[in-house]
């Protein structure tokens, strides 16, 4: 029995909580061939649309950011028959023009990680195009509903992905906003890789929340002060992004009947030959490239 198509939410710091404390409906508890998500998964509806939504984090926010098991989240979704991503994630800002509460619907990543489970096809060589790694169809529903929201929205930017957990040094912050990157934080790899192997589309709402380190503090700075302003932030962006993506969700529904050249990404990726495929991959494997073999 096939399952409904569905919009997936996948909520970052402030807004993983925020929206699964928000969202209602049932709960799904599952063990992929690549382990268990962070949370059950809620699936719902959203203004009339099937809904999924997915605390990136965990409850509790218990996973830091390369913890969080990234396949296992993405397969979970696929399985509940997500097709669309909407992701959030908090992150710091790189350049003057984007302030802390504001959006940016990203464009463009720099993936800096080196020590996550990047790929789905441990087994297999299987090669996907990631030229422009989000969604243009996705990005364009979140920005025509821009003025839904009470802030500026970016339409454009470039997200550069560190492993973290630390924050960066103040020349590697320098050296970032020397290879064009507009915000940095520690989630958006390998979301966005395997939601393409997945053949799913996705997009990112980047909520900055402060700026980065390039930018120093003028004079004594009270360090509980500046939490506390970079947490009021947080909540700030939460709720516009919120805002935001509530407003996009009937219009994303619509998309849900739609093709899109991301729904195909395997088509010319899988460079295996299928009849080598043993039993114990294709059974791991099946749900990703069954359309193939």
């Amino acid at each position: 029995m096939s399952r409904p198509k569905r919009i997936g939410i996948i909520g970052g710091s402030g807004l993983g909580q925020a929206l699964t404390s928000q969202a209602s409906g049932e709960e799904h508890y599952f063990d992929t061939p690549f382990g268990r998500p962070a949370a059950p998964i809620i699936t719902s509806e959203l203004e009339g649309i099937p809904v999924a939504f997915l605390a990136r984090h965990g409850r509790g926010h218990m996973f830091n950011p390369s913890q969080v098991p990234y396949r296992a989240n993405i397969y979970a979704l696929k399985e509940l028959g997500v097709t669309h991503v909407i992701a959030s994630g908090a992150c710091g800002s790189l350049v003057e023009e984007v302030r802390p509460r504001e959006l940016v619907i990203t464009d463009q990543v720099i993936d800096k990680t080196w020590k996550r489970d990047n790929t789905f096809f441990d087994d297999l060589a299987v090669h996907v195009d990631f030229a422009y790694p989000f969604c243009q169809q996705l990005r364009q529903v979140l920005l025509r509903v821009v003025d839904k929201v009470d802030t500026k929205v970016h339409d454009k930017g470039t997200y550069v992905c560190m492993e973290g957990p630390q924050f960066s040094t103040r020349a590697e912050s320098l050296m970032h906003q020397q290879w064009g990157g507009h915000v940095i934080g520690m989630t958006c790899m390998p979301e966005a890789k395997l939601a393409r192997e997945a053949e799913m589309c996705y997009a990112l709402v980047a909520l900055p929340t402060d700026y980065d380190c390039w930018k120093e503090h003028q004079g004594d700075v009270d360090k509980h002060l500046l939490i506390k302003e970079i947490i009021d932030n947080l909540n700030a962006a939460t709720e516009n992004a919120i805002t935001l993506i509530k407003a996009a969700i009937v219009e994303a529904g619509r998309l849900l009947e739609c093709d899109c050249e991301h729904h195909h990404a395997l088509e010319m990726g899988i460079w295996s030959d299928r009849d080598q495929i043993t039993d114990p991959v294709w059974d791991k494997l099946n749900l990703l490239i069954k359309k193939y073999v």
